[in-house]
This record gives structure tokens, sequence and C-alpha cells, in this order.
């Protein structure tokens, strides 16, 4: 519970990474709105305060979540939810988790599930500034890209663009679930965080 609530969890980058998950949950319009590891609630509230009918689920009954549960196996009626963010937490699950997480995700879902992974590939960043003109902004993979094992730190079981984690092998599994890739991106500012807008098929 406690990094949630540290000075050094919410830098910079951690809250660019909240603009675009509410960006991204504003944007498919959400009837009822399923959150998924809640951290410090800052997302919820901020969905709360534009209208949306959030319900929050965390495994930590100490973060007051509305549902206490796992995402392996939701206590939660079939296709319930329109929208469901999940963010930064699937990574926290062994890999043999991954697909049977996405489909117990499927399950619930009716329309849309927004969805953030770290992603360890290197990328470099582009960025020009004209006058008068909208700033270009590139992100080009490396030429050569080169995946190194995964190491477990006590948090995450695996990250995309490690070895055995490629971004085609994470791509295809969620396809296995049931889901349709919309779009996917990794932010400009912070490109250790890759989103996934994922239509239920």
């Amino acid at each position: 519970m406690e990094p949630y609530f540290l000075e050094k969890y919410d830098a910079k980058d951690r809250f660019i990474s909240y603009w675009h998950q509410i960006h991204e949950a504003l944007k498919a319009k959400p009837k009822r709105l399923l959150e998924i590891g809640i951290g410090n609630g800052l997302v919820n509230r901020y969905l709360k305060d534009r209208g949306v009918k959030v319900t929050t689920l965390d495994l930590d009954w100490r973060l007051s979540p509305d549902i206490t549960g796992t995402v392996l196996s939701l206590p939660i009626t079939s296709n319930m939810f329109d929208v469901i963010l999940c963010c930064e937490v699937l990574e926290h699950l062994p890999y043999e988790n991954f697909i049977p997480t996405l489909k117990e995700l499927w399950r619930v879902s009716s329309k849309v599930l927004i969805l953030s992974l770290p992603d360890a590939t290197t990328v470099y960043r582009i960025e020009i500034e004209l006058p008068r003109l909208k700033p270009i902004r590139k992100l080009l993979a490396h030429p050569f890209p080169r995946a190194t094992p995964h190491v477990f730190d006590g948090e995450h079981y695996w990250e995309i663009g490690k070895k055995g984690y490629l971004s085609k092998r994470i791509e295809e599994d969620i396809q296995k679930a049931g889901f349709r890739i919309s779009e996917t991106y990794r932010i400009f500012e912070f490109t250790y965080h890759r989103f996934f807008v994922l239509q239920k098929q």
C-alpha cells in the first residue's frame, strides 16, 4: 500500500501516464467504467469528478476499493462494464496468467479495454520545433534491438521488449484472448509505458 503515497512514486512521468489513462477513458465515453488496480486513487477521483460512473477493484483492501478481489477471477457479472481501465497491473503477475486474465477481462467487458504495460524496448525520441508549425515528435525504434532477459525485481515478472516477451508475442496473445487492437502507442514523454486500446470482438 505505502509506495502509492510516497512522493517519489508520483513523479512527473507518472502524471503524464495518468493523463493518458484519463484521456483514453473519457474518449471511450463510458457508461460504466471499471478501474482495476487503483493505486493512489487519483485517476478514479478525477473521472468521478467528470461525471463518470466508476467502480474500483483491487487486491489490497487497505486501498478501500469498491470490490476487493483478484483480476484472475473477477467477482463481476459478464458484460457488466462497457469500459475497463487496467494500467500497469498485469506485469505484476507471472506471464502464464496473461491470457487467462485477459479472457476474464473480456468476459466482464462489453466494449473497450484500456490497457497499459511496461515496454523496455529501446527507442529514440526526436522532437523538432519550428516557427509557426506544430512540433514534430517521433519515436524511432533502435535499428538493432537486443532483448535482454528480465530479472524479477520483486514487482514485475515480465516487461515488453525483454527476452521472450517481444511485442509481437504480446499482441498475438491479446488477440488470442478475444480482443482486437484498435490502437497501441508509447507515451512520447515516458516511453516506458505502452498503451493498448482494445475492442471486444
